[in-house]
């Protein structure tokens, strides 16, 4: 009796044991598969159609607004953080990431080639790598905070999540081409010389001209452009659910 006790005690240690394992398995397994079906969600037909139509938008946004000046400090129009925004919001921050990759690459070859004026030229001259940084990260990081800010604040009310959405992308982009600058000084400084001004003004141009008009300028436009954006959020989410329920 007590050899059969101990004999059905190890097969039920056994069998528990082999459950425990099998479990941890398909846990593993779950979690594996939990980033593929990620990745694969994200890159949809309708997610890929989308994400084009904003790039496309994007590209010509950017062109468009560089060829309307504001003043004669050398500030420009700028709507294309608003695709950034749209894409971030309906897409997720992944996208808005990418798109603000996009218009930083973008960005970097119109500095390159003269189209975001001479003092941006000369920076390059003289710190060709920080100053692709600066286009590339500042953009980038203005989508990724916008997507993760909607979808922290959408459930509790999503027209305000628009809103704070939209508006963190200038505040984001600005505030790391302040940063961008800071790093570069004395090459502000010597443009500032190089374009007829005093060191004591390099950063006081900087400052006034490329930061606070652009910036008043990208917050106005996304300001204004929010509730729009909050409506075609609400559009595209109600045909997307009516698909969803027809399929």
């Amino acid at each position: 009796m007590e050899e059969q006790t101990e004999e059905s005690l190890q097969t039920t240690e056994e069998n528990s044991v082999g459950r425990t394992e099998a479990g941890n398995a398909e846990v593993e397994t779950a979690e594996e598969k939990k980033p593929k079906k990620n990745f694969k969600k994200f890159f949809t037909a309708k997610n890929i159609a989308y994400f084009g139509i904003l790039t496309a938008l994007e590209i010509v946004l950017l062109f468009f607004g560089s060829a309307i000046p504001v003043g004669t400090g050398g500030a420009t129009l700028n709507f294309s953080l608003l695709p950034i925004v749209i894409g971030a919001i309906l897409l997720g921050p992944i996208a808005g990431g990418l798109m603000g990759l996009v218009s930083g690459i973008i960005i970097t070859v119109m500095v390159v080639v003269g189209m975001q004026g001479p003092v941006f030229l000369f920076l390059f001259q003289e710190q060709p790598v920080v100053i692709v940084l600066i286009c590339l990260v500042k953009t980038t990081a203005a989508g990724l905070v916008s997507g993760f800010l909607y979808r922290l604040i959408q459930r509790k009310n999503q027209y305000v999540a628009v809103f704070v959405a939209a508006l963190s992308a200038p505040i984001v982009n600005t505030g790391l081409f302040i940063l961008g600058c800071l790093c570069i000084s004395g090459a502000i400084e010597l443009s500032a010389v190089e374009f007829g001004f005093s060191y004591s003004q390099a950063f006081s141009i900087i400052i006034l001209v490329f930061v606070t008009y652009n910036f008043f300028i990208e917050f106005a436009i996304n300001l204004v452009f929010a509730p729009a954006l909050s409506t075609v959020v609400k559009v595209v989410e109600k045909q997307f659910m009516r698909r969803k329920k027809s399929a």
